[in-house]
């Protein structure tokens, strides 16, 4: 931030002496000097009451009072830095022009008007830019809302017929599956975007679990991590909606198996495949395009398809944006 201060100022005094100079057909020489003169008096008195009003008086004053001294201390940088400047040069024999020094006080009034309006230009820019991300933050959260809301169970009415089925078979075993299922749409109802991989994985257990009650349990999952990438935050029902495809498009009344390897490289990846029946057409359907855009817009991700014989997915975790 001082470095992006102290190119301003000096950019700014800079290109205003070499223009002054330049006009009444003084050395540019002796221009580039007193601007790098100004420019460095400048930022030293921006970076110097900058910090100053930081520490020591807007955190005891109310937020509304704020605007009022960066202005009053804006144009005192540009004030004092002027005058320091006038002496700096001064002392070093630099050549100034006439008018500037025999009235270099107004000079310094003047530079401290610009002071104060280039910092008010300034600010109004940050409060428009802050403004626009807030307003994206905005716009993204509102449609990964709508994504999540779109990839909610829908093998719930399936689930629930099951179990009232199982319940005149194994009152037990259909008291088991209930809770399974009411702790995965506990998980569902979760407001984050982002799980761990261990929370991910447990309900990826459970929804097989539940669609192992129609499937007469040939549905096996292996999964393959190691335990310090458990704690990795990916987005929720990333690894479920791959499985969920699979037993949907995959299976095919006899044992499916569904390989789940979780490694790290330069992001965290995920591999996903089956057994199943081999995947015809690569085009994503609304679900998985709804977890490629989550997957950009929470870790700037992806989700790719390897191989379609043995239906291979790839998820590419990156970092939280």
């Amino acid at each position: 931030d001082w470095v992006y201060i102290f190119g301003i100022g000096l950019f700014f005094s800079l290109s205003l002496s070499l223009l002054c100079y330049f006009l009444v057909e003084f050395s540019l020489f002796n221009g580039f000097i007193f601007g790098t003169i100004l420019g460095t008096c400048l930022s030293l008195w921006a970076i110097l009451l900058t910090t100053s009003t930081n520490r020591y008086i807007l955190p005891y004053l109310s937020p509304k009072y704020w605007k009022f001294f960066a202005g009053a201390f804006s144009f005192l940088s540009g004030f004092m830095g002027t005058l320091s400047a006038y002496f700096c040069a001064l002392a070093l024999h630099v050549k100034m022009l006439e008018k500037f020094e025999n009235h270099f006080s107004i000079f310094a009034l003047f530079i401290g008007l610009m002071s104060y309006v280039i910092a008010n230009l300034l600010y109004q820019f940050i409060i428009m830019s802050n403004a626009k991300e807030y307003h994206e933050k905005l716009l993204i959260k509102s449609r990964l809302k709508s994504l999540e809301r779109q990839l909610n169970p829908h093998f719930l009415f399936n689930a629930l017929n099951s179990l009232a089925e199982l319940l005149h078979v194994n009152t037990s075993k259909a008291e088991s599956a209930l809770l399974q299922l009411s702790a995965f749409l506990r998980s569902s109802m979760k407001e984050s975007s982002l799980i761990l991989v261990q929370e991910e994985l447990d309900n990826v257990e459970r929804y097989a679990a539940l669609e192992n009650i129609r499937f007469d349990d040939k549905i096996f999952l292996f999964i393959d991590s190691q335990p310090t990438l458990l704690s990795h935050e990916i987005p929720k029902f990333s690894i479920q909606l791959i499985v969920e495809n699979a037993i949907k498009h995959g299976f095919k009344h006899r044992n499916l198996n569904i390989s789940i390897s979780i490694t790290q490289k330069e992001k965290l990846e995920i591999t996903i495949c089956n057994d199943g029946q081999p995947i015809t057409n690569k085009s994503f359907g609304i679900g998985l395009n709804n977890l490629k855009e989550r997957l950009y817009l929470l870790c700037d991700g992806k989700l790719v398809l390897q191989e379609t014989a043995h239906p291979t997915f790839l998820l590419s975790i990156g970092e939280k944006r």
